[in-house]
């Protein structure tokens, strides 16, 4: 006879049926324990009986099912998701194939015939594995930093982001900084006080945010280099973007370890302000360091000495920009009209770029060959306007400010539309009784009026 494939619950029902063969179990009791009613049991027995244990296999075995689909449905629906939807999820593809051709399939029945035919990758085969990368040799080669915009006061205080830079070859915490938001003044801040306490490093790691990289590189103005950039340029310190999280993931992993840990010791220090909270990071990235940190494949340390003087520090970590100054001696900033001072050295500047110093203290200069020219500025609009582009990680810094702003006054009325003048209507019509040939008219008719009373 050969083979006989059978499942475990058919495999169970030979069993029973055996021992009723044998008088070692009644037909009721084989009832209660196959679940089955007296009467089916009589009649599996009866076939077990006469024609063997392979009559207890389920008749529709190896037989095509009933509500099985033609193939050439199969492999209609298949030609049309590879011709018009080839980049379709199963879901989406079936809505398509049943509002436009009719066609109404399962989501995963089309899902079963896209992974068959090699057009849809199921989860476990779309799975992307991220290789881990080894630690650097030596303390201060390679320093990964991120901002982490998180309630690290809950609701004692006002939302703000933590600036972490980590050692990656010992995933020491170098410093930390609450901040408002991740800016370029920011950072500034938090780097300043990094060289104080360490030196300068081999390199940076940061992920893509606008502090660090020219978003759009086709950019016609600019230098292809961010203020941030230009900065550690001048210091001899490399900047290098990470293409993904998990390619910077000593920071990540950082991160959540500090939203955890750090949240719950400010709440138990009842600190409630970011001024404290800066203060209490010193005792804390001890303790971390020494809880956390590894050594060092390499004992050496390429932190190097600042090559800048202290006092030229400010002129680094500062927005700086070139501006072309106009015939009237004007250029435009930041919405701002800034008037250069006439003197003996401004009256050659029409046509030549000034160097602009904007500070984190909200001082301004405005530089030729590094002498400061004075100014004066016309202040154009001191709002900010509904088309200001807000970076996502700057966006609860730009609201509070937003919100500020608007309990100190009410909203400027302002004008809509692209027209040059405001019109009001008079009321009345112009039939042209003003114009130069009516005057003209008038004038002759006065004219030929004087000759006929002479």
């Amino acid at each position: 006879m050969g083979w006989v494939i059978m499942s475990e619950r058919e495999l169970n029902r030979i069993e029973v049926l055996s021992q009723v063969t044998q008088g070692r179990m009644t037909a009721v009791t084989a009832a209660k324990v196959l679940d089955l009613s007296r009467r089916q049991v009589h009649r599996l027995l009866k076939d077990f009986q006469t024609e063997g244990p392979a009559a207890i296999r389920h008749k529709a075995r190896g037989r095509r099912s009933n509500n099985r689909i033609d193939p050439a449905v199969r492999a209609f629906a298949v030609t049309l998701v590879r011709e018009n939807y080839i980049d379709f999820g199963p879901t989406f593809a079936a809505e398509k194939l049943a509002e436009d051709h009719g066609l109404k399939v399962s989501r995963e029945t089309l899902r079963k015939w896209m992974q068959d035919a090699g057009i849809w990758l199921s989860r476990k085969q779309r799975r992307t594995f991220h290789q881990p990368r080894l630690r650097r040799e030596c303390l201060g080669e390679l320093i990964q930093i991120d901002g982490s915009d998180h309630r690290w006061l809950e609701d004692r205080g006002p939302a703000c982001t933590l600036l972490v830079f980590i050692d990656d070859a010992t995933s020491t915490l170098m410093q930390l900084r609450f901040v408002t938001s991740e800016s370029t003044f920011s950072y500034f801040e938090a780097l300043d006080l990094y060289l104080a306490a360490h030196g300068r490093p081999v390199a940076f790691y940061s992920d893509k945010h606008t502090v660090f990289r020219v978003a759009n590189q086709s950019a016609k103005s600019g230098h292809g280099m961010t203020q941030f950039g230009r900065a550690l340029n001048e210091l001899n310190i490399e900047i290098l973007c990470a293409n993904s999280s998990q390619a910077k993931g000593r920071v990540e992993r950082a991160n959540r370890t500090l939203q955890d840990r750090l949240v719950k010791e400010l709440r138990l220090e009842g600190i409630s302000d970011m001024e404290a909270a800066n203060a209490f990071l010193l005792g804390f990235t001890e303790r971390y360091n020494a809880k956390f940190a590894k050594a060092p494949r390499r004992a050496d340390n390429l932190h190097r000495p600042m090559n800048i003087e202290p006092d030229l520090l400010r002129d680094v970590f500062c927005y700086r920009d070139e501006r072309v100054v106009g015939p009237q001696l004007a250029f435009s900033y930041e919405r701002k009209r800034i008037i250069l001072a006439e003197n003996e050295m401004t009256r050659d500047l029409p046509g030549k770029y000034v160097d602009t110093f904007a500070f984190p203290d909200g001082q301004f200069e405005v530089r030729w060959k590094g002498v400061s020219i004075p100014y004066s500025v016309f202040d154009k609009d001191q709002r900010v306007t509904h088309a200001a582009i807000t970076e996502n990680k700057r966006l609860s810094a730009v609201l509070e400010h937003i919100k500020a702003e608007q309990d100190k006054a009410a909203p400027k009325k302002r004008r809509a539309g692209k027209q040059a003048t405001r019109y009001k209507p008079t009321g009345k019509r112009n039939d042209g009784w003003n114009s130069k040939l009516a005057r003209r008219a008038k004038e002759r008719a006065e004219m030929a009026a004087s000759h006929a009373a002479e």
